[in-house]
C-alpha cells in the first residue's frame, strides 16, 4: 500500500482508540515480561507491510498499555493529548525538522519563541522573560541548576522535602549539594532560619506532585536574592491553572523568580513531551550554555535556541503547542480547566460527607489527596483492588508516614461519571 492509503489507516486507528480507550482497562492487566516473551526476539530480516504493523498493535501493544488517554486516569498528574496536538506531532515528524541553529529551521526556531511567548501571556507572566521548549521539567530544572551554577559559582541547591524527585536527580547528576528543608501545616517550605549564603540555587515549587502544595514564592525569592542565589519555580503542574483569574493566588511572587517550568503536556491539552522554560536573567543562561563549534557559526546565530539548554538537536514541539492554542484558544482551555477543578471539588465534597473517609491534605488545584479512616494496609489493599478492576487507576503518596490515595483530574474526556464511578469503585 502507498504512504497515503496507509496514513489512512493510521489516523483512523487512533481516531477509533480514543473512541473505545474509555472501554479499554486503564491500568495494563499485564505481569512484568509478559510481551516481552510475545516479542521475537531478533529483528526481522524482511520488511513487512504497515497493516502488519497495527495489527500487532492490536494484539500485542494496546494489551500491554496503560491507558493515560482513559476518561478514568487518575494517577500522579492525568493528562491529554488532545486531537489538534496529535495530528501536529504526525505533520512534525513528517517534516522533521533538527532546529539545531535558526538557519537549520528557521521555521520551528521563531514558531517555538513565538507560541512560547503566547503561553507567557496567557498565565500573566512579566514581559522581557526569554521563553523556551525543553522536553521535561526534569531537563528544564536541570538547565536551571546549571545556570545557577554558573552564575553564583556555588554548589548547593535547597528545596522543600516535598520538592519533586528530579530536584534531587539534577543535583546528583551535577554533583551539586541537596538541602531539603522541611515544610509547615500546610506542606509549604518552612523559611524560618534558611541561611543561603553558601546556595547556588533555590527551588520553589508551585503544586507539588504529592499533595500540589504551594511553597512561599515572594519571600524564598527575596532571601534567595539577597543571598546572591538563584530562584527557580518548578510549576510543572499548577502553572498551567494560571489562564484562570481565580487560580493566580499560586503565582504570587513568580514575577521574581530567576526561571521557571510549566508543563504544557500536564494540562494544556498538549501531548507529551513539551515543557517550557522561561527565565528572566537570558544573557547569563545564555552564557552557561553557548557553545558553538565552527561547523555550527553563522552570522544569524543569534536565535539558536540550542544556546539556553542542554539540547543540540531540537524536534518541532511547537507545532503542536501552536496547533493545540489555535484550534482550543484561551476560552476552551478555561472551560476545560475550570471543569476539572469542579470535578475535584466534588470528589473531595463526598469525601467530607463520608464519615468512613477523610481528606488528608487541603483540595488545591484538581488533585485530591485522601484516604479511608483505617489502617496504612488498609487503604493500599483498597487501591490495590481499584487499580486491578481495570475500571479506574489512581496512585498513592505517604504523608507524615501515612498511606494516602490521590485522584489527579486532568483528562479533558473526564466527566462528572468518570468521577462518580471512581468513588463507586473505591468504596466497593
Amino acid at each position: 500500500m502507498s504512504f497515503r492509503e496507509d496514513g489512512h489507516l493510521a489516523v483512523d486507528w487512533a481516531a477509533n482508540y480514543l473512541e473505545r480507550v474509555g472501554e479499554l482497562p486503564v491500568l495494563a492487566q499485564v505481569k512484568p515480561g509478559e510481551l516481552t516473551a510475545k516479542l521475537p526476539a531478533a529483528p526481522p530480516e524482511h520488511g513487512a507491510p504497515f497493516t502488519d504493523v497495527l495489527h500487532d498493535l492490536d494484539e500485542l501493544l494496546v494489551p500491554a498499555l496503560t491507558n493515560w488517554q482513559h476518561p478514568r486516569f487518575f494517577a500522579y498528574f492525568a493528562v491529554t493529548a488532545s486531537e489538534p496536538g496529535i495530528l501536529a506531532e504526525l505533520l512534525a515528524a513528517a517534516l522533521n525538522q533538527v532546529a539545531i541553529v535558526w538557519r537549520a529551521s528557521p521555521a520551528s526556531t521563531e514558531l517555538e519563541l513565538r507560541t512560547v511567548d503566547w503561553v507567557r501571556q496567557l498565565l500573566g507572566l512579566p514581559e522581557g522573560w526569554h521563553g523556551h521548549i525543553e522536553d521535561t521539567a526534569s531537563t528544564s530544572t536541570l538547565a536551571a541548576l546549571i545556570a545557577a551554577r554558573h552564575v553564583t559559582g556555588r554548589n548547593a541547591v535547597v528545596c522543600s522535602e516535598h520538592a519533586h524527585s528530579s530536584v534531587e536527580k539534577d543535583a546528583r547528576m551535577l554533583g551539586m549539594e541537596l538541602r531539603k528543608v522541611a515544610t509547615d501545616d500546610e506542606l509549604s517550605m518552612r523559611t524560618d532560619g534558611l541561611e543561603l549564603d553558601d546556595v547556588a540555587a533555590v527551588v520553589a515549587t508551585v503544586g507539588t506532585t504529592s499533595f500540589a502544595s504551594v511553597d512561599p514564592v515572594r519571600e524564598l525569592a527575596e532571601r534567595a536574592h539577597a543571598a546572591g542565589a538563584w530562584l527557580h519555580v518548578d510549576a510543572a503542574y499548577a502553572g498551567s491553572s494560571w489562564i484562570l483569574e481565580e487560580e493566580r493566588w499560586s503565582q504570587d511572587g513568580v514575577e521574581l523568580a530567576d526561571s521557571l517550568v510549566i508543563n504544557p503536556h500536564k494540562w494544556l491539552l498538549v501531548p507529551m513531551d513539551c515543557s517550557l522554560l522561561w527565565t528572566a536573567r537570558p544573557d547569563e543562561f545564555r552564557e552557561a550554555f553557548t557553545l558553538t563549534p565552527e561547523y555550527l557559526r553563522t552570522a544569524d546565530d543569534a536565535f539558536a535556541l540550542a544556546d539556553y539548554g542542554p539540547a543540540l538537536g531540537r524536534r518541532f514541539r511547537s507545532l503542536k503547542l501552536w496547533a493545540v492554542l489555535r484550534c482550543y484558544g484561551a476560552e476552551g482551555l478555561r472551560a476545560i480547566q475550570r471543569e476539572h477543578i469542579r470535578l475535584a471539588s466534588l470528589f473531595a465534597d463526598w469525601v467530607e460527607a463520608d464519615p468512613d473517609w477523610e481528606l488528608a491534605a487541603p483540595l488545591r488545584f484538581s488533585l485530591v489527596v485522601f484516604r479511608r479512616k483505617g489502617s496504612d494496609e488498609e487503604n493500599q489493599r483498597i487501591l490495590e483492588h481499584a487499580n486491578a478492576s481495570g475500571e479506574i487507576f489512581l496512585s498513592h503518596t505517604k504523608l507524615s508516614g501515612r498511606y494516602v490515595l490521590r485522584l489527579a483530574i486532568g483528562n479533558a474526556r473526564t466527566t462528572e461519571d468518570d468521577v462518580r464511578r471512581a468513588w463507586e469503585v473505591l468504596n466497593r
